[in-house]
């Protein structure tokens, strides 16, 4: 019997081979100086066939702890797999990232342009294009945040309820947290879900920081999907268990003033104990944050300066 071979993959045009690794590129507009704006996309396809993933970073130009994954995994040849294909796009909002913004210059965001158009905005053009030439293509996607709005997240993964796929996904990444999350109208992920495309985001780090344990965790959660598939072979990995967070809950500022976190990220609670202070400029008033709960803390805003409202802790328990 003849032994099977991959799939051709067809992206901007440019034809990638079984055995054949490609840098090409979806053309998308110029800047007003007439600069060529480009998305730039590796694809490594190996000969065996075998499943089809799409990483990717840079949806949001700001959130730059994704988009140094993929870099990384890239230099350290990580990528260079036994069988299936590795799509990876390390900037996806080149736009957003050349102006260290989470959004394109109009202001509108390429993650709530999905599926887009090809007459729309800039936004929607960026998402029609992509999800025509890739979504087509591929199996399951690894999305890549990070926090934003000055928000630290604690390394965790988020799924689809009722999608099982994504489920067993995330288990598999075994990152710190795991957690399912609604699907949020005209993101990537429902439009690849309304596809039968499972998808798994990866959240971790504060926008427009590199947080190196953040980035570790990301690169090893790639690599545990990928030998789990036998697409890359034994390498080094750190035991670890996630937590499944089944209640989640923000703890917001009672008042404006200066807000000093008192634990760190990731740690876990208990019901009543004091996590932060807000406190006023000159001394008069200080306020106590409790824990409303026991469990863990999984988010926390590092902006110094809070109003009242503002989301500054969120906590998540197993049960």
């Amino acid at each position: 019997m003849k032994p099977q071979t991959n799939k051709t993959i067809t992206i901007g045009g440019e034809k990638i081979a079984p055995g054949q690794d490609k840098l090409v590129y979806i053309g998308i507009d110029r800047l007003p100086t007439g600069t060529l704006i480009d998305i730039p996309i590796y694809v490594f396809n190996s000969k065996k066939p075998g499943p089809v993933i799409l990483i990717q970073a840079g949806l949001h130009g700001d959130e730059i702890n994704g988009i140094e994954i993929v870099r990384r995994m890239i230099y350290e040849k990580y990528f260079k797999i036994k069988k299936g294909t590795i799509i990876a796009v390390p900037i996806l909002n080149v736009f957003g990232f050349i102006h260290f913004s989470r959004d394109l210059p109009d202001g509108k965001d390429v993650n709530r342009s999905f599926p887009g158009s090809k007459s729309g905005s800039l936004a929607s053009r960026i998402a029609y294009h992509y999800t025509t030439a890739i979504l087509p293509q591929i199996d399951f996607c690894i999305d890549l945040h990070t926090g934003g709005a000055r928000r630290h997240n604690y390394p965790q993964i988020r799924y689809t309820l009722d999608d099982e796929k994504s489920e067993q996904l995330a288990a598999i990444f075994d990152a710190p947290f795991t957690f399912h999350s609604d699907l949020i109208n005209k993101s990537f992920r429902k439009t690849a879900f309304r596809n039968g495309i499972s998808t798994i985001v990866y959240e971790a780090g504060e926008s427009m920081r590199f947080d190196d344990f953040s980035i570790q965790k990301g690169v090893q959660g790639i690599l545990n999907i990928l030998v789990h598939f036998g697409m890359s072979g034994p390498v080094f990995m750190e035991g670890s268990k996630t937590i499944y967070l089944q209640k989640r809950r923000w703890l917001r500022a009672p008042t404006a003033g200066m807000f000093i976190p008192k634990i760190l990220n990731g740690t876990d609670v208990e019901k009543g104990q004091v996590i932060g202070i807000i406190t006023d400029a000159f001394a008069h008033h200080y306020k106590e944050l409790k824990s409303p709960m026991k469990g863990y803390v999984f988010c926390i805003n590092h902006q110094a300066v809070v109003n009242q409202g503002d989301a500054l802790f969120h906590l998540g328990s197993p049960s």
